[in-house]
């Protein structure tokens, strides 16, 4: 029998008793080669998410050339550049309130395929820019795609995934963030502002064209009464050997008892409510850690201290660090487990790429796709404010008032952490969501 995930007492966990999950012997034999359709649908779809980060930090080598810009409609001032910084979280937010109806309305993987289309048409009007507001527009528009493909990306990844590598695969949106980040700081060494536009329509367009070839969420088509086409995406995923009946009527039974949306009065239950809080506390304490400012002013910032190296070198240089760390959490957080890398990493180790695995790992399937939207509408209004506020603090008090603010923030993490958090390694996504309905006493213990 499995230990409870906060290691509390009983013998209600053991939620399915024939087939336990198998040890991390076992799923290290499992190996690459078994898992390569998962390792194939996941690539297709975090290449969404290589295009938020590289959006993201879009901003970072343009302000500094906009605001030398000679060309009046394009110079940036202070307040202007601000707006051009923070107005992607704007559109980030209005991204996750769509993924609210679009995930449960055409599905995990259609949805994320139908961020190309916003997020083509902002690179497009942000390479072609002859005034501010073609700016802000295409910022805004890249933004609504971001925030869409954070809310559906790692659901339809922990959807997808068998237990033993969620973990590793859970760690790739946030690994192909960072890819996408530090892609626009390297190639923001060679490119003019424009073409780095142009260089990050290219993803996209790849996304759309391999997603096409991919299945749905088994547990999406399931909640349809698609339950033929559910089993062949399941068999497509597991390799030859899996036992897929067993896997299939344990996600099939789950579905089942949660065949109805959540109303208001379902809703007050723990066994409902305490996930989304859990999961939506975690985005908000994520993005008041700094993140987002740090990283979409990246290159200011570097600029108003006395570093030796050019700014543009010392952003790419952060870059390629939170690569190497979110690689290394990828492959520890299956073995080390969830928790003990929020408390013992930094942000890209930790509270980067796990905060997101953990939302699409407790959230219930009933309210997965409204609640995960709802995570990315707080995550990015968080964001939103912090963002536009950075730059006119810095510039009032110092440096140093946001960065004290931020180590503050680091704290009060860690205590949600250990108070709150579960830990999910090993377990099914039904297992977990079993935890929540039957151990409501020891929760917080």
């Amino acid at each position: 029998m499995q230990e409870p995930l906060l290691g509390a007492e009983g013998l209600d966990y053991d939620t399915f008793p024939e087939k336990p999950p198998p040890s991390p012997g076992e799923r290290a034999r499992v190996g690459a080669l078994q898992n390569k359709r998962v390792f194939l649908a996941t690539f297709a779809a975090v290449l969404g998410n290589f295009s938020f980060g590289y959006a993201l930090v879009y901003t970072s080598p343009v302000i500094p050339a906009l605001e030398q810009s000679t060309d009046p409609d394009l110079h940036l001032t202070k307040t202007q550049a601000s707006w051009f910084g923070s107005v992607f979280t704007l559109g980030a937010a209005a991204g996750g309130l769509s993924a609210m109806v679009l995930s449960d309305l055409l599905g995990r993987k259609l949805s994320i395929m139908f961020s190309a289309i916003p997020s083509a048409a902002g690179y497009a009007l942000m390479a072609g820019a002859h005034g501010l507001w073609m700016l802000l527009l295409g910022r805004t528009l890249t933004g609504f795609a971001g925030g869409l493909t954070a809310a559906c990306i790692p659901v339809y990844v922990s959807e997808i995934a068998p237990p033993g590598v969620r973990g590793a695969l859970g760690a790739t949106p946030q690994l192909m963030a960072v890819f996408g980040s530090l892609s626009l700081y390297a190639l923001g060494l060679l490119l003019p502002w424009r073409w780095l536009a142009v260089a990050g329509e290219g993803p996209v367009l790849v996304m759309v064209l391999l997603l096409s070839f991919m299945p749905n969420s088994p547990r999406f088509l399931l909640s349809r009464g698609r339950d033929e086409e559910a089993l062949q995406a399941l068999t497509w995923l597991r390799p030859a050997d899996a036992d897929v009946h067993w896997e299939f009527e344990q996600i099939q039974d789950n579905v089942r008892r949660q065949s109805s949306r959540v109303s208001w009065a379902e809703a007050r239950d723990p066994h409902t409510h305490r996930p989304v809080l859990i999961a939506l506390l975690m985005r908000f304490l994520q993005q008041l850690t700094g993140i987002t400012p740090i990283l979409v002013y990246l290159q200011p910032i570097f600029d108003s201290t006395a570093v030796l190296l050019p700014p543009k070198d010392d952003a790419a240089i952060v870059g390629a660090v939170r690569l190497l760390s979110v690689l290394i959490a990828a492959f520890a957080m299956d073995l080390a487990g969830r928790k003990v890398l929020l408390f013992v990493s930094g942000y890209a180790m930790g509270w980067g790429p796990i905060t997101w695995l953990l939302m699409s790992e407790i959230l219930p399937l009933r309210a997965r796709g409204v609640a995960s939207g709802l995570c990315v509408l707080v995550s990015w209004l968080t964001a939103f404010v912090l963002t536009k506020s950075f730059l006119l603090v810095v510039r009032a008090f110092g440096l140093q008032v946001p960065f004290f603010f931020f180590a503050a923030i680091c704290l009060v993490s860690l205590v949600f952490t250990g108070c709150c958090v579960p830990e999910t390694k090993g377990r099914s996504l039904e297992q977990i969501e079993s935890f929540f309905g039957s151990r409501r006493r020891a929760f917080l213990h």
